[in-house]
């Protein structure tokens, strides 16, 4: 989360919260995946609280586990594991396979950024009441399309439309992001997208368009 310690413990209990209730609603075990993402943007969030509280209070070491941390889940875990939940829930198994398909680019993204994270010294900072965290500077831009190819595009090939507003959304809230905190862009765009996964609990809900 960005602007505060307090804002982002807040948005991460109430997506654990939220998290519980949805894997509560989970009927089938392939449901579990995608159920977890309110708990686990939660916990994500969370994390990120660690970060501010590192500046606040001066914890050097806090702050490298927590950083380290935020950005295993952010740059390494999602790519992968959004198109799989997504994939799970598929019926249809033409778009089951292009998912899959943005899956395995989910994997070589992830890969080729968790070689940045363990090969680079890797720090976080404050900038403008925003947290700035690291990206590579080689084949960024291409990077981040593969990434938003993963996470969200692979949402659109759902048959079920809750799951393809929500890739809709996260895609939005990417360039509302970008637009007005280029610099943090990565974490304010997890911020909003932790907000998102509220959607996720529409889906368990019975609300399947």
């Amino acid at each position: 989360m960005c602007f505060s310690a307090t804002a982002s413990f807040v948005a991460g209990t109430a997506l654990t919260a939220t998290g519980a209730v949805t894997l509560a609603e989970a009927k089938e075990k392939s449901d579990l995946p995608f159920a977890s993402i309110p708990l686990l943007f939660g916990i994500q969030q969370i994390i990120e609280g660690g970060v501010w509280l590192s500046f606040q209070y001066g914890l050097p070491f806090l702050n490298q586990i927590a950083t380290y941390a935020f950005m295993l889940f952010a740059y390494v875990f999602w790519p992968v594991f959004i198109p799989f939940a997504v994939g799970l829930l598929e019926t249809d198994s033409h778009r089951k396979k292009i998912i899959y398909a943005f899956q395995a680019l989910g994997i070589a993204t992830s890969l080729y950024l968790l070689y940045f994270i363990v090969s680079n010294p890797i720090t976080s900072h404050v900038i403008n009441k925003s947290i700035i965290y690291p990206m590579p500077k080689e084949y960024g831009v291409f990077l981040v399309a593969m990434y938003l190819v993963a996470t969200c595009v692979s949402c659109l090939f759902s048959t079920h439309r809750i799951i393809n507003l929500f890739g809709v959304l996260v895609v939005f809230a990417l360039a509302i992001a970008y637009y007005f905190f280029t610099a943090s862009y990565v974490s304010v765009w997890c911020f909003f997208s932790a907000i998102l996964s509220i959607v996720v609990y529409l889906y368990f809900k019975k609300v399947r368009w």
